[in-house]
C-alpha cells in the first residue's frame, strides 16, 4: 500500500476508488474496509481504524479466507496496541500468527513474532498452535472454572475471555468446553497451566 512508501495521498485515492466498488461483492467491500482501516492506522487514528478493520475480518472469516483473515488481525493487533489495549493485541497476534503458521506463510509467523516481541512476550510452541494465554485459559477451563471465574482469576473482562476461548476452539477444532478439556487432558496442558504467567 502507499501508506508503506509514505505516500498517504496516494493512499486515501486508492481506498477512496476501492470504497467507490465497494458494492460489487463482499471480497472487495472487505478489501475496502481492510484499506481503509489500515490507512487511518499509518495516518495515526487506530481508534477509527478499528470498525473498518473488524468489518474486514468478518467478512474475511465469513468467506472462509484465512490468509486475509490474518492479515487484518495484525492489523487490529497494532490498532488495539496503539490504543493502549495490549491484552488485546497480544490475542489478535497470536490468533493470526497461528493462522499464518497453519497455512506456511513463514515470513508473516516472523513478522508477527516481532510484534509479540516488541510487546514483551516471545511466543513458546504449544499443541494445537494455543498461545501461552490461551493454555492458561484451557487449563482454567479444563479445571471446571466459568468464564466470570477465569476473568477474574486472570484480570481480564468475561468478554476478553470469551474471544480467548472462541479462539481456543477454532484452534484445536472442538465446538464445546467439553471437547477443550479434553484436549488438555490428552496433552498434558492441565497440569502445565499453573506455570504460565
Amino acid at each position: 500500500m502507499a501508506t508503506t512508501a509514505g505516500d498517504s495521498a496516494l493512499a486515501r485515492s486508492a481506498v477512496a476508488e476501492l470504497s467507490a466498488l465497494a458494492e460489487l461483492g463482499p471480497v472487495i467491500r472487505a478489501g475496502a474496509a481492510g484499506a481503509t482501516g489500515a490507512l487511518r492506522l499509518a495516518e495515526g487514528d487506530p481508534a477509527g481504524a478499528l470498525p473498518e478493520l473488524r468489518a474486514a475480518l468478518q467478512v474475511w472469516t465469513a468467506l472462509d479466507i484465512p490468509y486475509e483473515a490474518a492479515r487484518t488481525r495484525r492489523l487490529i493487533g497494532q490498532a488495539c496496541g496503539a490504543i493502549g489495549d495490549q491484552d488485546a493485541a497480544r490475542l489478535e497476534w497470536d490468533t493470526c500468527r497461528a493462522m499464518f503458521a497453519r497455512l506456511g506463510a513463514l515470513p508473516d509467523v516472523s513478522a508477527v513474532d516481532a510484534l509479540l516481541g516488541a510487546a514483551g512476550r516471545v511466543p513458546a510452541p504449544a499443541p494445537g498452535g494455543l498461545s501461552a494465554r490461551e493454555v492458561e485459559v484451557l487449563g482454567l477451563v479444563a479445571s471446571g472454572m466459568t468464564n466470570s471465574a477465569i476473568a477474574q482469576k486472570l484480570s481480564l473482562s468475561e468478554k476478553t475471555v470469551s474471544r480467548h476461548l472462541s479462539n481456543i476452539f477454532s484452534k484445536i477444532d472442538v465446538s464445546s468446553r467439553a471437547g477443550a478439556t479434553a484436549f488438555a487432558y490428552q496433552h498434558g496442558l492441565v497440569q502445565r497451566q499453573s506455570s504460565i504467567t
